[in-house]
């Protein structure tokens, strides 16, 4: 597929991709990622964060908000300003966020299919809970194809994009960068991942809740960090993800 001027549209690129013929570890950010943004299940955990944050330091709701949204561009998640600033409890927070309806997320087959073909190990590295991860890979029908899943509890409550994180999951999980893709819907958390040595995913799609997603509007091609750029995951595994090492001009 070729190229066209602007990303807005499909998305230009012009690198040498590391493809995946090396990759023996495939790693899944969980939310947005690996289910469809368009079911718009994280709006849930978004409003049930507010509503937290409003009860447990008493704020207005409006504050509360704005609270929420500061930290996460600040400290990579909203949980890990609340522990830093006032300092909370994190596990009264993850448990009341992710207490959501997970029914709006789709039973996924194809892409249990294409999940299930990839070789290696499979993983999933997430900034949310354990619990919450079960319960939606569970739901899109994908979880039992996982080895296991580094949460952030997992973390020790350090989130991506920082490096701790990253070599956190490395360190637990026995894995090798070189060998590893990665792939998520944040485009700096991938910067670590790239810059270590992963073959580097951004799965895209129209939802914003951070500068740097919308800063992909004004993309003209892929920044250095990112590989390959999808709004098809279950496409793309199925496809581009075989094994090739090739020069690429191409964004699906």
């Amino acid at each position: 597929m070729a190229a066209t001027a602007s990303l807005s549209a499909t998305a230009a690129a012009t690198t040498t991709r590391r493809g995946f013929d090396h990759v023996d570890t495939w790693i899944f950010d969980l939310d947005n990622t690996l289910y469809p943004a368009s079911c718009n299940l994280f709006a849930q955990v978004d409003r049930r964060m507010s509503e937290y944050i409003a009860k447990a330091i008493g704020v207005p709701r409006e504050h509360a908000r704005h609270l929420q949204k500061a930290y996460y561009r600040q400290f990579g998640t909203t949980l890990a300003g609340l522990m830093q600033v006032h300092k909370l409890q994190p596990g009264p927070f993850l448990d009341y966020v992710h207490d959501i309806d997970v029914s709006v997320v789709p039973e996924l087959p194809e892409l249990a299919a294409a999940i299930a073909q990839l070789p290696g190990r499979r993983l999933i590295f997430t900034n949310g809970s354990r619990r919450h991860a079960e319960n939606v890979a569970s739901r899109l029908g994908v979880l039992h194809l996982f080895e296991d899943i580094c949460d952030i509890a997992a973390l020790e409550y350090v989130p991506k994009p920082e490096r701790a994180a990253f070599d956190q999951m490395l360190k637990l999980h026995g894995v090798a960068p070189a060998q590893s893709a990665m792939f998520e819907d944040m485009p700096h958390n991938l910067e670590v991942a790239s810059d270590i040595g992963m073959t580097t995913v951004l799965v895209h799609s129209d939802y914003i809740d951070h500068p740097a997603q919308l800063k992909i509007r004004d993309w003209r091609e892929l920044p250095g960090h990112i590989h390959y750029l999808t709004r098809d995951l279950t496409g793309f595994l199925k496809t581009d993800a075989a094994p090739k090492d090739l020069p690429i001009t191409r964004v699906r």
